[in-house]
């Protein structure tokens, strides 16, 4: 048995036993027997509240959050043929962003709580919408890009204006607070509010894998052995929008984890995309809940936000995948 037939045990174990590290640290840590008392509900009402009312549930909010993100960024990496690639890319990230803080701006989240992941929800479904009516009109895969760039980048614009024209100083600190992205004060309900969206999403993207494979061949080379090419981008858009969507409406914007997880899992699987959407999704899971351990620990007056630790450990992480790829295009050259 080789190490490949292994990976996935054991970033699932990985993944359990990050889970569980997650429920024993925090600004007060437990023993392991007080958190096994907790699940089992044989510990006192304290132990049981820190546990399943505040960790728990933060804890899986994380991990779920890394699964869409990086079994996205696998898929779009394969769809574009790029290592760079994230979900960031289409657009879907910025506009599902936008709608969260339109209805931070206008007040709208003050009534019901369910707003502000609905109109997240609501963002990165519109944004779906439009790159795959794209995807099908269009034969290239540049001018997908270069869409998902702008309707990023008006996004983005957007955003910027709300947050100058905020029209109070306690709007504008929500608005900021939502993309610095955080995993903090979820529930329960707030993972499950989301968790359909990701699973579709994912569902798509694992339904469309095989495709991916044969696109590392040339979008040419694969329409020529049968692939559908504008259904597999369709599939991989439409995937990738509605988990990335869900993944925000959780959390907020969090960044460069569906890069680096594809990236590292790329050669443990012989650089076949198929095959490394489930490693990539555990492997960017593991590495959130990983980092939001090391937010609650991390002795600061004020907790940091779990978007900032990803953006300071995955940019240069970005920037040496971004080396590294011209190192070896000019060796290749």
């Amino acid at each position: 048995m080789n190490f490949r037939s292994l990976l996935i045990p054991l970033l699932a174990a990985g993944s359990v036993l990050a889970l569980f590290g997650a429920l024993l640290l925090g600004s007060t840590p437990m023993a392991p027997e007080r958190v096994l008392a907790a699940l089992f509900s044989l510990a006192d009402a304290a132990d049981s509240t820190v546990v399943w009312q505040v960790r728990l549930p933060r804890a899986l909010a994380a991990f779920v959050v890394g699964l869409a993100l990086g079994g996205s960024g696998a898929a779009l990496q394969g769809l574009l043929r790029n290592p760079l690639a994230e979900p960031g890319v289409l657009g879907v990230s910025a506009s599902a962003a936008l709608g969260a803080t339109f209805v931070l701006y206008y007040g709208f989240a003050a009534p019901s709580a369910w707003l502000l992941p609905t109109a997240a929800v609501a963002g990165a479904v519109l944004a779906t919408l439009l790159i795959a009516a794209a995807a099908i009109r269009t034969s290239s895969v540049v001018t997908l890009i270069l869409i998902g760039v702008g309707l990023s980048s008006f996004a983005g614009a957007t955003m910027s204006l709300l947050m100058n024209l905020a029209p109070t100083p306690f709007s504008l600190f929500d608005m900021i607070n939502w993309m610095l992205g955080s995993v903090a004060n979820r529930s329960f309900p707030d993972v499950a509010f989301s968790a359909p969206f990701i699973a579709a999403g994912l569902a798509v993207l694992f339904w469309g894998r095989r495709g991916l494979a044969a696109l590392s061949l040339g979008e040419e080379a694969a329409a020529g052995i049968g692939l559908n090419v504008r259904r597999q981008r369709l599939l991989v858009v439409a995937g990738a929008g509605l988990a990335t969507g869900g993944a925000v409406a959780l959390a907020g914007t969090i960044g460069f984890v569906g890069i680096v997880a594809p990236h590292l899992v790329r050669p443990l699987v012989n650089h076949d995309p198929a095959r490394s959407l489930l490693p990539s999704a555990l492997l960017a899971g593991l590495m959130l809940v990983l980092a939001d351990i090391g937010v609650r620990v991390l002795p600061t007056n004020t907790e940091l936000k779990l978007g900032v630790v990803a953006a300071l450990v995955g940019a240069p992480a970005f920037v040496w995948i971004a080396m590294r790829r011209r190192t070896v295009s000019n060796s290749e050259a």
